[in-house]
């Protein structure tokens, strides 16, 4: 899907919202019978910055200092998810193409949807996407509650936060109690899970507000096992015999 309906009206962005919410709403109906997970550190009481991504909180970008070590981590092109024991992940992709367009992560009877969106070096996306929508303050920041309809004429609240990173932005819609209960188990999981996120904008020329690409996931021990055949390449392309070190005058 798009982002929030972008080069339209305001209005129509809400649209796309809503859609896009209902959408993650059956991820949330399907997780009923999740494993209980284990304990995640909640994140700072919520404010009205976001202040210290990349310093003190994600999510990460690849270049931050501070970046967690992700070698664990789900790889998904654009972005690499970290492990919680009891999520179900789902990949969104469009069926005529089979482009992975996001996720959606699962827990207990919450989920949250994420997707990650090229930006403008200068500027970031988040201030310009959330006009015109419920405002409310959270552990983001500025966050957006939007109520839905879904199937069967059922009103739910989503909570949406965006991020913005060198170059991207993260978008993030969660559901369920992680929406509505703040303080709950299930919203400090997903909280955290959002937070540990690590980002790869790569440097393919983009514009703004687009879709930054991916792929299917990737495991650890796949991204293990590529890096060391290609290694292993490597060296069997290098000319036997090849002298080592510089060359001197007799060389």
């Amino acid at each position: 899907m798009g982002l929030f309906g972008f080069g339209k009206k305001k209005h129509q962005s809400k649209e796309a919202l809503e859609a896009a919410a209902g959408e993650n709403e059956e991820a949330v109906d399907a997780a009923e019978n999740v494993d209980e997970a284990q304990e995640v550190v909640a994140l700072p009481e919520p404010s009205a910055e976001y202040e210290g991504r990349g310093d003190e909180h994600g999510p990460w970008d690849v270049e931050d200092e501070n970046v967690p070590d992700y070698d664990e981590y789900l790889d998904m092109g654009s972005y690499y998810l970290p492990f919680l024991k009891g999520i179900e992940l789902r990949v969104k992709a469009n069926r005529a193409t089979q482009q992975v367009l996001g996720t959606t992560i699962t827990y207990g009877s919450s989920s949250v949807e994420i997707e990650a969106f090229a930006a403008p070096k200068t500027l970031g996306l988040w201030d310009d996407v959330r006009a015109d929508l419920i405002e409310v303050e959270g552990v983001f920041g500025t966050e957006l509650a939007l109520p839905v309809t879904v199937k069967g004429g059922r009103k739910v609240l989503t909570r949406i936060v965006g991020v913005d990173g060198p170059r991207w932005m993260l978008r993030g819609i969660f559901s369920g109690k992680a929406a509505t209960d703040p303080e709950g188990e299930e919203a400090k999981a997903l909280n955290q899970f959002f937070a540990d996120i690590v980002v790869e904008r790569g440097d393919d020329p983009l514009a703004p507000r687009d879709l930054i690409p991916m792929h299917p996931p990737v495991a650890p021990a796949e991204r293990k096992a590529a890096k060391a055949a290609a290694e292993e390449a490597e060296q069997k392309t290098e000319i036997p015999g090849k002298p080592k070190g510089p060359f001197d005058s007799d060389q």
